[in-house]
């Protein structure tokens, strides 16, 4: 048995989205500092995927409620399903947190989001120069600790298909 078609959309969605993300925070890091409007737009295109994936990751939960996953076959024993249970809840649960600190973050630092340059997005906080830095390193931490996360995920995946030899990759692909 495998994920249905929505299903397997909406991972392999977040997972592109979530890498996508994860170099645009890199390149602007390394963007040099006078190219304020390359910047600007590396940091809208960011946060607006940021509610792609707030959203997106909603959706999926209601997704995953209303359409369990298919079983591993052969079946996992209890501290590896244990094991995977946490990963999954950390992802989903890393992935609402991040970009509402995301958001938060960049209202604190005075700059608003229009998502896509499309959508305004309300100032949960507004201008807080004080607090900002501390949402950037929470949201700093928390990108890092996502992308563990994603190699821990990928990795498990691979052993289970090419170790273990179960379905658990095969669910979720073609």
């Amino acid at each position: 048995m495998r994920y249905n078609r929505t299903a397997r959309l909406l991972h392999w969605g977040t997972a592109f989205i979530v890498l996508l993300i994860i170099a645009l925070g890199i390149w602007i890091a390394q963007a040099p500092p006078e190219d304020e409007a390359l910047k600007l737009r590396l940091y809208n295109i960011h946060e607006s995927f940021g509610i792609t994936i707030l959203l997106v990751t909603l959706f999926r939960l209601f997704w995953r409620w209303r359409h369990p996953p298919p079983p591993v076959t052969p079946p996992l024993p209890g501290w590896m399903r244990k094991v995977a249970t946490a990963n999954h809840s950390a992802f989903y649960v890393l992935l609402i947190v991040q970009p509402v600190v995301g958001l938060m973050a960049t209202n604190a630092w005075g700059f608003p989001l229009t998502a896509f340059g499309l959508v305004p997005i309300p100032s949960p906080i507004g201008r807080n120069e004080a607090l900002a830095p501390t949402l950037s390193a929470i949201h700093d931490t928390i990108g890092l600790t996502l992308a563990a996360l994603v190699a821990v995920h990928a990795g498990a995946a691979l052993w289970h298909h090419f170790v273990r030899r179960d379905n658990t990759l095969r669910r979720m692909t073609g």
